[in-house]
């Protein structure tokens, strides 16, 4: 018998050797690369791809509806991919990426446990991929190269996330920025794939070349609206979580903005300097989390310094800039969930020109709703062209009511661009 979080099934050294570990699809560029990076350790990874009705009713199924959204559509695909006679259920293992901190994101996986349980799975052993160490398993270990190339394939994912999206409303030719995403995702995920240490300046040669390949696709000679979409991690980047909300934009003529998962790595980062600042507490030497902050940050200016110098794209904003936006706004002790970073996102893309925000959050998930819906009329007194609407994301909540929200708000962002066009037009005499 299996007591739900006292003992555990551990992922072993034997099982290293034949099991195959299944990966929710949250963020599929930057979660192709990690895959490879783990092949590079060893290890055997999936990314999941089944979608669908199915999945819902798995997760319905076995884990309370009361429970928020994304962990109904993590342990649902898991469980619907075991069920789908894909796999040797005995020879697979699950991997949950967590953060430890406060949200119920943290307990994702005693409660997939709890439904494997029921639907007959209690032997299938669940990996926690988590930084501070929330459970040990043998035959599964994060060390400081492992880290170091997955900080690669998050940089990298980023820029590739950034560049497509800028050129997938304008290309002339449709699904050109698509083939050229593919193919990128595909020779950095063959380079992570090699052992042993990976050379930086050959990550950063990738930098140059990808945006100079990305500048060269033939795009029309206009600016859509630019939407960009904030909100809790998963919800906000997987289309599992919001019915396909990027591609919907796009085929509205809308460009879309979203800021990279990087972001929420220097949220983590940042969250345990403050804790030493505020309370004077940290789980390691204060020096550790700001040689990490310092060392990411440089990585990120390096991605900037490629966007400005081979492109005209927009780049991402510095982490130092977005922190400093908070100011007069939120506390950065706030990280509960996204805390602070869902706001300074918004502010984020607010001052580098996207005025039009959708705020993507699970049906009762109250950091979200506090630092995400909660922040909206704050913003709105100070910055009255700023166009938010917040779309709850629920298993019971209708398509269609999220998409006329969301057109709702495209038309307001019409009116906007049509007045102040006319603003700028010379009087008559």
């Amino acid at each position: 018998m299996i007591i739900i979080n006292k003992e555990y099934i551990k992922f072993t050294k034997k099982m290293k050797k034949d099991y195959t570990i299944l990966i929710p699809n949250m963020l599929p560029i930057h979660f192709n690369m990690v895959i490879r990076v783990l092949e590079s350790y060893g290890y055997k990874a999936k990314m999941l791809e089944n979608e669908g009705h199915s999945v819902v009713e798995s997760g319905l199924k076995y884990v309370h509806n009361d429970t928020c959204y994304p962990a109904i559509l993590v342990i649902g695909q898991f469980i619907d991919a075991l069920k789908s006679g894909s796999y040797d259920t005995h020879k697979v293992a699950l991997m949950l990426f967590q953060t430890g901190g406060g949200c119920r994101a943290s307990n994702y996986v005693s409660l997939l446990r709890k439904a494997l349980i029921k639907a007959g799975y209690g032997y299938v052993p669940v990996v926690s991929f988590s930084l501070t160490g929330l459970e040990k398993h043998p035959g599964f270990k994060l060390t400081i190269p492992l880290l170091h190339k997955l900080m690669y394939a998050v940089t990298c994912g980023d820029l590739l996330m950034s560049l497509y999206n800028q050129c997938r409303t304008t290309e002339t030719e449709r699904g050109q920025s698509k083939a050229l995403l593919d193919e990128w995702t595909e020779k950095i995920a063959r380079g992570m794939r090699t052992v042993g240490p990976l050379r930086y300046e050959k990550i950063k040669q990738y930098y140059n070349q990808i945006v100079r390949d990305f500048d060269s696709i033939p795009r029309r000679n206009e600016k859509p609206i630019k939407v960009g979409i904030v909100g809790e991690i998963y919800v906000k980047f997987s289309s599992l979580g919001n019915n396909g909300l990027e591609q919907f934009l796009v085929d509205e003529g809308a460009q879309v903005c979203v800021p990279g998962f990087l972001d929420f790595c220097f949220y983590c980062i940042y969250n345990s300097i403050v804790d030493k600042k505020l309370y004077n507490m940290t789980k390691l030497p204060l020096f550790i989390y700001k040689f990490a902050f310092n060392f990411a940050k440089r990585k990120q200016q390096d991605m900037i310094n490629a966007i400005k110098q081979n492109s005209n794209f927009e780049p991402m904003t510095p982490i130092d800039r977005t922190i400093s936006l908070c100011d007069g706004y939120i506390n950065l002790g706030v990280k509960m969930g996204e805390g602070w970073l869902l706001t300074a996102e918004m502010l984020e893309l607010y001052d580098s020109g996207t005025k039009n925000i959708i705020c993507t959050q699970p049906f009762g998930c109250l950091p979200n709703h506090i630092c995400g819906k909660g922040m909206i009329r704050p913003l709105k007194e100070r910055m009255s062209d700023i166009n938010i609407v917040a779309v709850d994301y629920d298993a019971g909540a209708t398509k269609v009511n999220q998409i006329n929200r969301i057109k709702l708000m495209l038309a307001n962002a019409k009116e906007q661009e049509i007045e102040k066009s006319d603003k700028k037009q010379p009087a008559l005499v």
